[in-house]
């Protein structure tokens, strides 16, 4: 678990499924992400969190406001994606339901992540991807101190050819001195 001044960062439980879901359903949450069609993929995703956990020792954990206890979305760490550029990477990643965009929850819970990976996890620098229209999730990457990689762009695997959310783009941070 990892706490900040407003959040906790926390293994999903659940409790969360029906705010996951709902954020799953929302298509403006999904807009720059791949889609959850059903209930399969759903539990499929879910499953995926927590076998992240299991065998990296994280994972995109459940953003929870330490006020009321709302689940606000996730946020965290993942292994790249195979067959992308990013492949055996860490990958930080993020996505929070509607009602609490612009409220800096995510930079908050993204700033977490990356102290806590640099101190548990071995790794160079940590990578983050968008597609190119998500100017809100690359603005953030920004606002981290990560450095768009102007060359490292590339096309998804599971995103359907001639798909817009197919091209995506790749952002980098170094471990700091």
């Amino acid at each position: 678990m990892i706490e900040t001044e407003r959040l906790i960062l926390r293994r999903w439980e659940d409790r969360d499924r029906p705010t996951l879901r709902a954020q799953c359903d929302d298509p403006e949450v999904m807009r720059y992400l791949l889609p959850v069609p059903d209930d399969a993929a759903f539990e499929a995703m879910l499953g995926r969190m927590s076998s992240w956990q299991e065998s990296l020792g994280y994972t995109f954990w459940v953003m929870e406001r330490r006020s009321d206890g709302v689940v606000l979305g996730i946020c965290g760490l993942k292994g790249g994606a195979p067959d992308t550029p990013i492949e055996n990477m860490v990958e930080i990643g993020w996505r929070l339901g509607r009602d609490h965009w612009g409220q800096g929850y995510a930079r908050e819970a993204a700033q977490a992540s990356l102290d806590w990976a640099w101190a548990n996890i071995d790794a160079a620098e940590i990578v983050a991807i968008t597609v190119q229209a998500n100017a809100a999730s690359w603005g953030l990457m920004e606002r981290l101190g990560m450095v768009r990689d102007v060359g490292g762009e590339f096309d998804h695997p599971l995103v359907p050819e001639g798909d817009p959310l197919r091209r995506h783009i790749l952002y980098r941070i170094a471990r700091p001195a």
